[in-house]
């Protein structure tokens, strides 16, 4: 068992570091898929530690920042035209919709709440019962337990005034899409290892053997970002391509077998659109059949929208790992954490934001 003060040792660092720069031969492209690991990279100043022929590109690792257009417009429209109380996690409020954003509604009267679980806004439905709560359920498979958990727990307390907007989003598939993207070009990924955490690591063998890439599931510490690259780079100069899991310590290859237990109770796998990105067969979840009656939109009858941006945010390129923050026009300029003309400029773990905040610390070319 490693602790913590091992995972930001300098000593250990520049071990990994060395070993890196003594083992790497060709230009490699590697994308880690989360922003926690992309904040890491960039606020310790890894990228530009790193031999100049490793390249590391930001995956779609961002729930918020690939939520669409059109779920936020719903959940203002929620909101302001349905006078629902709308809870949710504080990071979407100022992810901009079409023409606004959640923290804007709420500017103009819009009963917008934040919680730090879906739990609360169960109990803010058990609370005013006369009142519609609906909770935007963001979130990759890390999140979904909690927010079908609270599903449950609706259904047990008899509550018919609680439901979830739901906009969950899947590793596994958005990993098969950009690489099947012929104007990407990725030779390793760097899986999430909160993701792997809950489900495991079955989803990725598969990806493994068709596109014949290394993964590696990495945890978000320096070290097991060091590590994980080390790994990911020994089996590229080797020319092998396999699942390997740095991050042992947490993840287990089955995963929490409770947590998909209770993820399969509540929702169903469908298709999803990712902003910025398109829409992904099978990349998402939705309220089941069971328990549509806590389906915000079965409940209010929201029909599907669709909406693109029009501003020129070059979002969609940089999840896609076709660009990095610092090459979009906007970046810094017309676009910035007060001024966000996309969702990786204000998200916690948006790109653009972790370039910004960390900029002549974890900025270069690497």
């Amino acid at each position: 068992m490693k602790y913590l003060h091992e995972f930001r040792d300098p000593d250990v660092v520049q071990r990994y570091l060395n070993s890196l720069h003594g083992m790497v031969t060709r230009h490699w492209t590697i994308m880690e898929i989360c922003g926690g690991q992309t904040h890491s990279l960039v606020k310790h100043g890894i990228l530009n530690m790193l031999p100049e022929k490793i390249t590391m590109v930001h995956g779609p690792g961002c729930p918020v920042c690939v939520t669409p257009l059109g779920l936020i417009d719903e959940a203002i429209f929620l909101t302001e035209q349905k006078g629902v109380i709308l809870c949710s996690f504080g990071d979407m409020l100022r992810v901009p919709g079409t023409e606004k954003s959640l923290l804007e509604a709420k500017a103009s009267g819009a009963d917008v709440r934040i919680v730090y679980s879906p739990l609360e806004a169960v109990q803010l439905a058990r609370t005013l019962p006369e009142q519609e709560v609906v909770f935007f359920a963001v979130g990759f498979e890390t999140t979904a337990p909690a927010n079908a958990l609270s599903v449950v727990h609706a259904q047990q307390l008899g509550l018919s005034n609680y439901s979830v907007l739901a906009s969950h989003v899947l590793v596994p598939p958005a990993m098969e899409a950009i690489l099947s993207d012929p104007e990407t070009s990725i030779d390793a990924f760097l899986a999430a290892g909160h993701v792997c955490t809950i489900m495991g690591l079955a989803e990725y063998e598969p990806i493994v053997e068709r596109f014949q890439v290394p993964i590696v599931v990495t945890g978000f510490e320096p070290v097991d970002l060091l590590q994980g690259i080390t790994m990911a780079v020994r089996q590229l100069e080797a020319g092998e391509a396999k699942l390997e899991n740095q991050y042992a310590r947490v993840v287990q290859e089955a995963g929490n077998l409770h947590a998909q237990e209770t993820i399969n109770t509540v929702f169903d796998v469908s298709d999803r659109e990712w902003r910025g990105i398109g829409t992904i067969p099978a990349s998402g979840y939705s309220v089941n059949h069971a328990f549509a009656a806590f389906d915000a939109r079965k409940k209010f009858d929201l029909a599907a929208t669709t909406a693109e941006t029009n501003n020129g945010c070059m979002a969609g390129s940089i999840l896609k790992g076709k660009m990095k923050p610092i090459e979009c026009p906007f970046f810094g300029k017309e676009c910035t954490p007060e001024n966000p003309m996309g969702a990786p400029m204000v998200s916690s773990e948006g790109a653009c934001a972790a370039y910004y905040h960390y900029a002549g610390v974890g900025v270069g070319d690497g």
